[in-house]
């Protein structure tokens, strides 16, 4: 059996994504023949900002993703927090780095999903991702919504729980919260949904 290559590749500043991150390739590794990876897009504001910010460390154990690798991979699933409703200008720089591959579309036909933060119910849970999908398209890959897959969880009213059919999601609140349990079982599906499909389209 082949092994199918999903990156999981994310920008996060105040690591609410880099847990959700995990908890995607969790999900995606769950599935036989898959072999999912860790992935940080390049950090571009200087240390002395990130330092005001009170932004934690990077994740020692996850590399910084060159744009060239991502020919590498079957299917992605991308995440970033949001900023003023469309993705952190860090993942930004990262897509506007990938022209040469775009110029010869080397990532036209692979799948990926899309996952976030928002700080509060206004931040764009759904607007980022709708934005997002604009790199997609340009690149020709192919954007697997998780629809309604998730089962009961996605009519949750009890609780706050972001994501929606775009994909999972989760409120920083300022940094005060961390994802709870339910949008961490929803990005377990997702990763798992996101490398079933990859794992099909690569057959």
């Amino acid at each position: 059996m082949s092994i199918t290559k999903v990156y999981i590749v994310y920008y996060s500043l105040k690591g609410h994504v880099e847990t959700m991150a995990r908890e995607i390739q969790r999900g995606a590794n769950s599935v036989p023949g898959v072999e999912a990876t860790l992935w940080q897009v390049p950090e571009t504001l200087p240390n002395r900002v990130l330092e005001k910010m009170k932004a934690p460390r990077k994740a020692d154990d996850v590399a910084e993703i060159r744009p060239e690798q991502l020919v590498e991979a079957d299917g992605f699933l991308f995440g970033f927090p949001s900023r003023f409703g469309v993705m952190a200008a860090q993942c930004k720089a990262f897509f506007d780095s990938t022209s040469e591959m775009w110029a010869k579309q080397a990532l036209a036909g692979k799948p990926a999903g899309i996952f976030w933060s928002t700080g509060f119910h206004g931040g764009g849970q759904e607007l980022t991702t709708l934005t997002a999908v604009t790199q997609l398209a340009h690149h020709g890959m192919i954007f697997v919504p998780m629809g309604y897959t998730f089962g009961s969880g996605m009519f949750e009213m009890e609780q706050v729980k972001g994501g929606s059919p775009y994909g999972a999601g989760t409120y920083a609140a300022g940094g005060l919260r961390q994802p709870t349990e339910l949008e961490l079982q929803q990005a377990f599906h997702q990763g798992k949904y996101v490398a079933e499909i990859t794992r099909k389209l690569k057959v």
